[in-house]
Formats: structure tokens, C-alpha cells, sequence
């Protein structure tokens, strides 16, 4: 279902590097596809960064610091707090002392959490589907694995 289509990411009299071509290409998309996902969401109160929180801590086991959660969001500890704050106020998630450490905060899923995505996430994930329908099965399973490895290559130039 492969369809060409031409998207201006040079700016006038200008010849980007392929690596530059697919940094702008990335960050149009990732607007885009936030945008979409914000209005989705919207009926109930929550914004994608929110939703990407909550993905994290399930992710990195259902009890991360916020330390933790701000490096897997590319964040500042303080803005994960602010969302942290606003879910927790929402009822999806807890913030609680570390058991070893008095100066960390963790933060855990609540069942309102777990009971709210089961039911929207069908329909969510096959709205993100059809964002992405202008790949086929394949192109889409190549894009996902080029944008995590390109994902790794960044966190490590962002650790140095």
C-alpha cells in the first residue's frame, strides 16, 4: 500500500542530510500523531503526555521513581511531577514514599488506571492504526524497528 507522497522538510536554496530529513520528518509526525491522540483523549480529561506516564510505569515495571519516569520521557523531573500530580488527582496513579530512600517518590498505577485502558485501548489502538494506514503491515513493522533503534542511538548521545 506503499503511496509516495512529497512532504517539504528543506527550507528554500537548502539540501538536508538524510539524517536531517528524518529529524523533521520525525518531529512533524510525532506533533501530528500527539495532536490526534490529545483530541481522542480529551472527552476524558487526559492529555497524551498523561497517557504517555501512565505507559511508562507500566513499562518499567508498575513502580518507578520519578527520576526513572522522566528518563524514559525525555523529561525534567518537574514536569513529571506536575503530571504525576494532575493523574494522581484523577485517580490513575499513586505517589508514594521509596521504601529505602525518604528523598524518592514512586509512582504506581491505580486499578481506575487498568479498568480505563482496558476498555478504551481496542478502539485507541485501532484509531493509531489508521494514522498509520498509509503503510502496509511490513512497512509499518520496518518503521517500527528503525525508529527504536534510532531511539537507542539518541539516548545514548543524550547519556554522554
Amino acid at each position: 500500500m506503499s503511496t509516495q507522497t512529497s512532504v517539504p522538510i528543506a527550507l528554500p536554496g537548502e539540501s538536508p542530510t538524510p539524517a536531517v530529513q528524518t529529524f523533521r520528518l520525525v518531529i512533524a509526525l510525532a506533533q501530528e500523531l500527539r495532536t490526534l491522540m490529545d483530541q481522542r483523549l480529551l472527552p476524558s480529561g487526559l492529555t497524551t503526555q498523561q497517557a504517555a506516564l501512565l505507559s511508562v510505569i507500566e513499562i518499567k515495571g508498575g513502580s518507578p521513581t520519578l527520576t526513572e519516569a522522566a528518563r524514559g520521557l525525555a523529561m525534567s523531573h518537574q514536569n513529571v511531577k506536575q503530571l504525576a500530580v494532575a493523574l494522581e488527582r484523577k485517580g490513575f496513579l499513586q505517589i508514594v514514599p521509596d521504601e529505602h530512600d525518604a528523598r524518592s517518590k514512586r509512582i504506581q498505577v491505580t486499578k481506575k488506571h487498568r479498568k480505563f485502558w482496558a476498555k478504551r485501548n481496542p478502539q485507541d489502538h485501532a484509531c493509531v492504526a489508521q494514522w498509520l494506514a498509509g503503510l502496509d503491515e511490513a512497512e509499518t513493522a520496518t518503521l517500527a524497528r528503525l525508529l527504536a533503534k534510532a531511539l537507542v542511538s539518541a539516548r545514548a548521545a543524550r547519556a554522554t
